[in-house]
């Protein structure tokens, strides 16, 4: 895992430095990493401030101004692993599309693109998948 931090220094209002920070992992990850995103060659907040907004979106715990905060951690983390895994093998992403070998386009959730996923689940398949498989 990659982790890296981007900060913004401002003066009246005005960005006059940018300090880009390898907060986890090396940085021939990272370079391997950003070489490999078809997005961007930089370190950018892009990514996860997408992931929160879909993280907030999905999740009415983490929404702004709202009454349905969490009060227990443990029930806020279960509906944290909830959103993010429903989204990474549920939900079809536009973006993550292929043209199959028919020429029509193919609907990908990012865990197919992944490879952890041979097909779109449906939100009662996920569920209903058991957490430890005995072989």
């Amino acid at each position: 895992m990659v982790s890296a931090t981007v900060h913004k220094e401002r003066e009246q209002n005005r960005v006059v430095a940018v300090r880009q920070t390898l907060v986890l992992g090396d940085q021939k990850r990272l370079d391997s990493a950003l070489e490999g995103s078809t997005v961007s060659g930089t370190i950018t907040t892009s990514f996860v401030e997408r992931h929160h907004g879909t993280d907030r979106g999905r999740n009415a715990r983490k929404a702004r101004k709202t009454y349905r905060f969490s009060k227990d951690w443990r029930v806020h983390e279960a509906m944290t692993f909830f959103t993010k895994y429903s989204d990474n093998f549920c939900w079809v992403v536009r973006t993550l599309r292929q043209k199959g070998e028919d020429g029509r386009w193919q609907r990908r959730t990012p865990a197919m693109a992944a490879g952890l996923a041979d097909h779109v689940w449906s939100l009662r398949d996920w569920l209903s998948f058991p957490a430890v498989q005995l072989s």
